[in-house]
């Protein structure tokens, strides 16, 4: 794992001024803390990530649950209508 340096910032700061470490990670697209010298967590500015995608479900998803959804509501009428 390659860390910018500029991207580093201990738990400490991160825990006495969160909001100059969300900044960082707004500008920089992710921000690494560290814990006893370490890496230990990434904060990431999801606009810059390109990898995270939506896990709902996809247009044609819930285009498909609503048509059977009607389809199971209307199915009377729809076997009257294709007499």
């Amino acid at each position: 794992m390659n860390i910018n340096t500029d991207q580093i910032v201990s738990i400490s700061e991160a825990n006495r001024n969160f909001s100059k470490v969300a900044r960082m990670a707004e500008s920089m697209g992710e921000i690494i803390i560290f814990k006893n010298n370490k890496p230990k967590y990434k904060l990431i500015d999801l606009e810059h990530e390109h990898e995270l995608e939506a896990s709902g479900p996809s247009e044609d998803e819930l285009i498909d649950a609503a048509a059977e959804r009607i389809l199971k509501k209307y199915k009377k009428a729809f076997e009257e209508l294709a007499k």
